[in-house]
């Protein structure tokens, strides 16, 4: 028998009613991405299981991430869905550069207390971005934290795990001079450098239009489509690199500097006026290092298949060939 002092969960902030309530209204969201795939566990317990004897020799390729400092502007400017896609591409697409297939995601959201609406939006894009990749929403935690979590603040984060034959998975320890880097464009900033775009935007105090600000908060683009076009083309890439924050010249580097490999990039012009204008006020060295410069997915394969890597997803340009120079150098163009 409680006391007349007793205190409650609730008064402390946090609802546990209104959080489970919240897991039978996304059932819907999350059954959308079971089309293709499904877990192998029953219901009700509290891991998910995936079935993989349907590999030979399976790998297991697990990344995390989240949205960053983004998230300020997605939240302001109401953009909750593109903050959901965010959080899938980012996650999803470093998986997709080891050559392996997504096949679960789980999510963490952080908040001050439970927004249904709020929440809801954030897994509907991300469902939407899962079903396309035909990878299932598995799980994940919803944290109601009052007095952790800032009020108007949602923390995000996510985890993607993945699964190939052990012979399909890249090596880049095969890349070798004279092989050939093919760019796909990004959709814009992705979900990088967001610190540096906020401090731009705040100190040169550039105004946006509401369709501005949607084009400057575009979310990330998942690069599935060109990843199965690549494997249906025969083409086996040397490694496939997902452009986040470091730029083009960090995130191809680390695949091959410390062997002495290097390439000489030239990049288009990023044909992007809303991009511009924060770029305009930017180091263009400090830019190259943390953004992608328009773009978001390069693949390093044999000159031999590069006219036909060309042909796998739109836009597709050769930005670079490898040499032993070990550096990567940026050139606008």
């Amino acid at each position: 028998m409680s006391s007349p002092s007793a205190h409650t969960y609730k008064e402390a902030g946090v609802d546990i009613h209104e959080a489970a309530s919240l897991v039978d209204d996304i059932g819907v969201l999350v059954r959308r991405t079971q089309q293709k795939r499904k877990l192998a566990n029953p219901f009700g317990l509290f891991a998910a299981a995936y079935d993989l004897s349907g590999y030979k020799h399976p790998m297991i390729l697990t990344g995390c991430d989240g949205v960053g400092t983004k998230i300020e502007l997605l939240l302001k400017h109401d953009q909750l869905e593109a903050a959901g896609k965010d959080l899938v591409a980012m996650n999803v697409n470093d998986v997709l550069t080891t050559g392996a297939d997504p096949i679960m995601f789980l999510d963490y959201v952080g908040i001050p207390k439970i927004q249904k609406t709020q929440i809801t939006r954030i897994i509907a894009g991300m469902t939407e971005y899962l079903e396309a990749c035909n990878c299932i929403l598995a799980g994940g935690e919803t944290a109601e934290m009052p007095g952790m979590v800032p009020e108007g603040m949602v923390e995000l984060s996510g985890f993607a795990i993945g699964a190939c034959e052990k012979e399909d998975m890249l090596d880049p320890s095969t890349i070798a001079a004279g092989d050939v880097l093919i760019g796909w464009p990004s959709a814009g900033f992705h979900a990088n450098g967001f610190s540096l775009v906020r401090r731009i935007i705040e100190k040169e105090n550039i105004q946006f239009s509401e369709d501005e600000m949607r084009t400057l908060l575009l979310p990330t683009l998942l690069y599935h489509e060109q990843t199965a076009a690549l494997k249906a083309a025969g083409i086996r890439p040397k490694a496939m690199a997902h452009i986040t924050g470091g730029g083009l010249p960090e995130n191809l580097g680390r695949m091959f500097l410390k062997r002495g490999l290097g390439a000489n990039l030239r990049i288009p012009f990023w044909q992007n006026d809303v991009v511009q204008k924060v770029l305009r006020h930017a180091d263009q060295k400090d830019a190259i290092d943390t953004f992608n410069m328009g773009l978001g997915w390069v693949a390093i394969v044999s000159s031999a298949d590069a006219d036909k890597a060309l042909t796998c997803g739109k836009n597709a340009k050769i930005i670079g060939e490898m040499d032993t120079s070990a550096q990567v150098s940026v050139e606008i163009v």
